[in-house]
């Protein structure tokens, strides 16, 4: 991981310059005559597939943001969401590895002299990469398969020093994003950091969820065999990727994985005290048995009294169209500032359509649906854009904000038709009247 400030400023420094580029190359194609809509298509699929490949390559800070922008995938328009998702599943599943020397060091560092000691084999060759790390597949002293994620060096200052810059191109990212907030997800990220490079942290989190969610028919949380500040060994686990099913899934198989997907987020406040704050598709497969199997905890929003109920309250009020009451719960919550001029209808406009998939028994969660949200909210001249700038998401919303915001990206990947509000009724506080 390249570790120096300089040298990971010039990589992310780039990627405005080649976007200047190419809407000068862009403007002259026009003036020859090239069609407008072609144009911007290819600029579009260049600049995603450049920004992605410079992310991936820093991993870090970057590969992380990069990841949790990757949910957003479905609010791109069509003529460049092609290129745009084959970018992110690549960041997704795949990114330069450490050596050989550097795992290992790291491995006695963390494990002690002897770490060979505790694996009866231990493969060289990374079996996939994440942001701060990657994982070997192993087998432990005692027999069982595991997975051993080791962080890679540096991956501290890396980390700080990416979303620091990362935050001066946040034009750039809102351009392929429209209607995603990018600052406040920079800054949620960064807050995250120091919790995330400790892997012990994240064996905690593990453990507690693995513990809620034992031998349920539904879910598989694997379990932690060991763990340091930076290597942590788990369970090994073997599933059909979340992204594959994306891209070559039948329609039942989408459905049912939509389902267990918003089942998991929706249940597991309840049920572990946590919420899983990385919705991004490496993190879940479907193993053979037909259970989603759910990794990487080192982002949580711990939440011991499950999800809050004045949120389960605002969703029912949109949906019953009563203005006033949604006005007051979002004052008393802080998402309406002191002082704000903001008319409650116009509120309730702006928060209807996101709980249309709770007006009827089932909802087709489409990229087209989400497309229209996205290009709605992001819409300089639209009342909509107007009102959203007036409104504010307070701290303790944050993570379930970007949480419910990229489930429903993937659902919408999916291309999934589920009974989210019998979802919703069974695990939202205050939901019901």
């Amino acid at each position: 991981m390249p570790r120096k400030t300089v040298a990971r400023t010039a990589r992310l420094a780039s990627l405005p310059l080649g976007v200047a580029g190419r809407v000068v190359g862009g403007w002259g194609k026009r003036l020859v005559g090239q069609d407008a809509a072609e144009v911007n298509a290819q600029m579009s699929a260049k600049t995603a597939e450049q920004l992605f490949a410079v992310l991936g390559q820093l991993k870090g800070g970057a590969m992380k943001f990069g990841q949790a922008l990757s949910v957003f995938e479905a609010a791109v328009p069509d003529e460049m969401a092609a290129p745009y998702r084959e970018a992110l599943t690549k960041l997704q599943t795949a990114a330069p590895p450490m050596s050989t020397r550097a795992a290992h060091r790291m491995l006695a560092e963390q494990l002690g002299r002897s770490w060979r000691s505790r694996f009866r084999e231990f493969s060289d060759e990374p079996a996939a990469s994440a942001s701060i790390g990657q994982v070997h597949r192993a087998i432990w002293h005692d027999g069982r398969e595991v997975a051993v994620k080791v962080q890679y060096p540096g991956a501290d200052e890396a980390l700080l020093s990416d979303l620091r810059q990362l935050s001066r191109f946040s034009r750039l990212f809102q351009m392929l994003v429209p209607g995603t907030e990018i600052k406040p997800l920079l800054a949620e990220l960064t807050a995250r950091m120091s919790e995330e490079l400790d892997y012990r942290h994240e064996a905690d989190n593990q453990r507690t969820v693995a513990a809620a969610f034992d031998g349920d028919e539904h879910f598989l949380v694997p379990k932690i065999i060991a763990s340091a500040p930076k290597v942590l060994v788990s369970e090994w686990v073997d599933g059909m990727p979340l992204a594959s099913i994306i891209r070559d899934g039948e329609k039942e198989l989408r459905d049912r994985v939509g389902y267990l997907l918003a089942e998991f987020h929706y249940s597991a406040p309840a049920r572990a005290g946590m919420l899983h704050a990385d919705p991004h598709p490496g993190n879940f497969m479907l193993v053979a048995d037909g259970r989603m199997c759910v990794i990487d905890f080192g982002g949580v929003a711990k939440l011991p009294d499950g999800l809050p109920a004045p949120l389960g309250r605002l969703m029912r009020f949109a949906m019953e169209g009563d203005s006033e009451k949604l006005f007051e719960t979002l004052r008393a919550e802080g998402f309406v500032p002191p002082g704000a001029k903001v008319p409650a209808e116009h509120v309730r406009a702006y928060l209807a359509p996101f709980v249309e998939p709770l007006l009827s028994e089932k909802f087709h969660f489409t990229r087209r649906w989400m497309q229209k949200q996205a290009e709605r909210v992001g819409d300089l001249g639209g009342q909509d854009f107007r009102t959203g700038r007036s409104l504010n998401l307070p701290p303790q919303y944050l993570l379930i904000q970007r949480v419910l915001a990229g489930s429903t990206g993937i659902l919408c990947q999916l291309d999934a038709e589920l009974p989210a509000k019998e979802i919703v009724e069974r695990w939202q506080p205050g939901f019901a009247a």
